[in-house]
């Protein structure tokens, strides 16, 4: 494998201080307990008060709490899983090594971008770089020249396309229903936005996470070789980021919050994502 001994180092750290920020949130305590907050365009937001995310809104807080669970008991573990899996030669390996390491990419640098100020700031720029590189040097190990002719027939080329173009379209309308409307009502800020400064997600989302979706189920319909690149690595990070928001769903709801109707439709993404990645990765000729 490429890169072996530079990605083996960034692995190692992603490791570990992915499941120490991870721990970290889970566990933190300490604050006042939640009040109230009156952010600078006037609104009364609820803040969290307990923990490391004591400053964000009660209701991100506990998204966050239930992503960091994710990720330590799901995102490190397979980590671990593909990198020894991708260390013995396995091309399977190595596409599973690129979609985890996309999920905690893009995991931290939302946390680094999004999360109120804390203690943690400084590992989550480490965890933000070192997933970033190693993201990058993972897919650079995949000799796309010939990586076509390294999927079977069974793979599901055409459903996996139309899945990953449908989803960033449902995605990006769902987001544009919550900027838009305040722009033209000239309200401007959306609910979202709370006591932050922008919607982090719905930027990064728009800007370029679903342009990536559609770009890459699009070029997999077409039966490029970057189409099973990028087609086959969003799936695998998609299948942890859903099941990271389904496990966000859950804590909302526990909390008393509406997740209606985001509790129908995030699961079945979930699942639809897990099938595909599962069947891509499955369909690949080599080990």
């Amino acid at each position: 494998m490429k890169f072996r001994k530079s990605i083996t180092v960034l692995v190692i750290l992603v490791a570990i201080f992915a499941s120490l920020a991870s721990i970290s949130g889970i566990f933190s305590k300490g604050g006042p307990g939640s009040f109230d907050y009156t952010s600078i365009r006037g609104e009364k937001v609820t803040l969290y008060g307990i923990g490391l995310y004591r400053h964000m809104s009660a209701d991100v807080a506990i998204q966050g709490i239930a992503q960091d669970y994710v990720t330590l008991f799901i995102g490190v573990p397979l980590l671990l899983i593909a990198f020894f899996w991708a260390m013995n030669g396995s091309l399977k390996g190595r596409f599973m090594l690129a979609g985890v390491l996309n999920y905690l990419f893009v995991t931290y640098l939302f946390y680094m971008n999004m999360a109120m100020y804390n203690q943690l700031f400084l590992i989550y720029i480490l965890l933000t770089g070192t997933t970033f590189f190693a993201f990058i040097l993972s897919l650079l190990s995949i000799d796309i020249q010939k990586l076509p002719e390294q999927f079977s027939e069974k793979a599901p080329v055409k459903f996996s396309g139309i899945f990953l173009i449908v989803n960033a379209v449902i995605i990006a309308l769902l987001w544009l229903s919550i900027i838009v409307p305040p722009l033209i009502d000239n309200t401007i800020y959306p609910d979202s936005v709370d006591h932050f400064t922008t919607l982090t997600v719905q930027g990064f989302d728009l800007s370029i996470l679903l342009p990536i979706s559609f770009l890459g189920g699009l070029l997999l319909l077409n039966r490029s070789r970057f189409g099973y690149l990028i087609a086959t690595v969003t799936l695998i990070f998609l299948s942890i980021l859903m099941t990271a928001l389904v496990a966000k769903i859950i804590a909302m709801a526990n909390a008393g919050v509406n997740v209606i109707p985001a509790i129908f439709i995030i699961p079945v993404i979930n699942l639809i994502s897990v099938i595909c990645s599962l069947k891509m990765v499955k369909s690949l000729n080599a080990k």
